[in-house]
This record gives C-alpha cells, structure tokens and sequence, in this order.
C-alpha cells in the first residue's frame, strides 16, 4: 500500500461534512476542518468543476453535494442489488444440488465472491464471502475474464506474464490462458479441474445484467471425490440454469433467433 495523498484527504473530509449538513458555506467549511482558506477554495472550486459539489442558487454561497455523488452512489446500489439477488440465487441452486454455490465478480486478475451457500455435506469445499483468489485459478474467474475486451485482458495479462500457480494444474501463462478463454466463450461455461485446489471441481457460468454484459459468475463447487461425469454434465446443466435466473433477475433479456424469449 502507498501512503495517503493529503490533498486527496482533505476533499473527502470537505464531502464527508455533508453526511450530517445538506449545505455549507466555504466559511462553515474552514471552520470545520481547521483548514486554510485559500485550501478551501481551491479544493471546493475542484470539487464543483468535477461535479461532486455544487452551488445552491440565491445568497450567500452555500454548496451541497452534486450529481456525480449520486450517480457513484447508484453504481454502489447496483452492487448491492446484486449481492442481494445473488444470495437469493445461490440458495436456490444449492437446495437443487446440495453441493456449495458461490457467486463472484472480477476486480482487476482477482475474484471476490459476493455470495455463498455451503452444502450440507460433512464433506465440502471451505470458503468464505469476501475472500479473493487468482482468476485464472477459478471457474469463476475464468468465465469473467472470458467477458472482457482483447485489449482490457492484455492490460491485466501482459504477454510474457508468468502466472501464479495454486495446484499443479493451474494455468500458468498467459498464451495457455488466452487459449482456455477462447474454448470457454465458445462454450459458455467455465471448469476448475483441481486448479485451485487440489480436491476441488468446479462449474461456472455467466451472470449478465440488461446491457448483456457479464458482471458475475455462477459456480457449484464440488469435492473431487464426489465428481462424476454424468453428475458433471447434470450440475452444469443446472448452473447454466440458475445463472440464466439470475440474468433475468437483473434485467437481462435472453434472444434466441432474433425473437426474446421473453415473447
């Protein structure tokens, strides 16, 4: 971690004032924060150029929060309709199964999962919300980045990259990966076969919110040991399934032949 840019502090201090106010002044602001007015000026000055302040019409100046807060703020909301959504998917798919479902979403080469439901098995894949693990490590992971652009997937594996390995069987360069991700497009779904863990298979499929665009990944985790092929081909069926439901539930339309199938 870097250190803290002061200037960067001092503007979020300026907008973390308006939690408990709906408008300042300048004045009410350096009063405040002990800060110097020339710092005020030029932070608030900055603030409303961006849009993250603006000023309230007629008297003296006052300023209230401004309208890229509130669409930041919708960004953020959307997440949470999906985390929401996600439990609720989740559970489903591990009341059909009886196996672990996670749900996950990509940040940068990492996948963070956002939700999870644990099979009642004494036997069972340990893990946890919020934990992050290599993406291409993942089923998850791999049907997330099997959604991103060539030149989005080149900035977050330069070629030459060597790749971290958590198995033996884990992917470990990027023209291996860019190989894997090609036959997981055409596919639709994503495998871990043991990558990142050696006891552990998984299945993974795409989430998709209203623009059609991949946000999440579906997956049953199953212990190798409980991994068939006939109940492979069953579970994938049945994540393909449960990520559709969950598409739907964030505003995606399914086309099949030009025609929704939606009518």
């Amino acid at each position: 971690m870097g250190r803290a840019v002061p200037a960067l502090s001092r503007a979020l201090d300026i907008l973390e004032l308006f939690l408990d106010r709906p408008t300042l002044s300048a004045p009410d602001i350096i009063e405040r924060l002990d800060l110097p007015r020339t710092t005020v000026h030029e932070l608030v000055t900055t603030l409303v150029d961006r849009g993250y302040l603006e000023a309230v019409a007629g008297g003296p100046i006052r300023f209230r929060l401004g309208l890229r807060l509130f669409q930041l703020g919708s960004q953020f909301a959307d997440r949470l309709d999906l985390v929401r959504e996600a439990q609720e998917a989740a559970a489903e798919i591990a009341a059909a199964c009886d196996e672990t479902v996670h749900i996950a979403v990509l940040d940068g080469d990492s996948v963070v999962y956002v939700a999870k439901v644990d099979s009642t098995h004494p036997v069972r894949m340990v893990s946890a919300v919020g934990r992050r693990l290599p993406a291409h490590c993942t089923a998850v992971g791999k049907m997330l980045l099997s959604g991103l652009t060539k030149e989005a997937l080149a900035v977050t594996y330069p070629r030459g990259q060597a790749l971290p390995a958590m198995t033996p069987n884990s992917i470990s360069t990027v023209a291996k990966l860019r190989v894997h991700l090609a036959t997981v497009r055409a596919e639709g779904v994503a495998y871990d076969e043991c990558e990142s863990n050696d006891s552990v298979r998984c299945v993974a499929a795409p989430v998709r919110d209203h623009t059609g665009r991949i946000v999440a990944a579906m997956s049953i985790s199953v212990p190798a040991l409980r991994w068939t092929e006939e109940r492979g081909a069953t579970w994938t069926d049945l994540i393909r399934g449960g990520a559709q439901a969950l598409s739907e539930r964030l505003g995606h339309r399914r086309f099949v032949a030009g025609v929704s199938a939606h009518g």
